[in-house]
């Protein structure tokens, strides 16, 4: 596995270190399964859906957890304890477990999930808080200048 250190990167970039950390987050996801497959869909302009191919599986074999801006989606299928009498010809649907994680952006919260049809629909929304949202600064005296007089 390679190992890259980032932390000159992080001295060159003023403000902006979301970069870098974006690259170590990439770094560290490298190794994840393709499976199950997924889409993301732009819904509105701060909201998004996770579409997850989940065939075979129930909405209490699926963990959806959040921690520190990333999202984990985890299927564990049950043990059968009877033998099953199917003989499958071709058995192109896997039903074996998984483990899949997203990282989130900033302010992004998971508002809902919902399993039908064999797709696993996770919705998302970026809320960002009035303090991070743009201001428009008007253009006159210097702010210190008004303090002085």
């Amino acid at each position: 596995m390679r190992t890259i250190d980032l932390s000159p990167l992080y001295r060159s970039f003023i403000g902006s270190d979301r970069l870098a950390t974006f690259i170590d987050n990439a770094a560290r996801f490298e190794n994840q399964s393709t499976f199950p497959p997924y889409n993301i869909e732009l819904l509105e302009e701060n909201k998004y859906r996770i579409a997850m191919a989940v065939a075979g599986f129930s909405d209490n074999e699926i963990q959806i957890e959040v921690q520190e801006n990333t999202l984990t989606v985890s299927g564990k299928k049950e043990a059968k304890e009877e033998k099953d009498d199917r003989r499958f010809l071709h058995k192109g649907i896997s039903e074996r477990n998984f483990e899949r994680k997203f990282q989130l952006g900033d302010h992004v919260n998971v508002i809902g999930a919902a399993l039908k049809d064999g797709l696993l629909n996770i919705d998302l929304e970026r809320i960002i808080p009035e303090s991070k949202k743009p201001k428009r600064i008007e253009i006159g005296k210097p702010a210190l200048e008004n303090k002085a007089e």
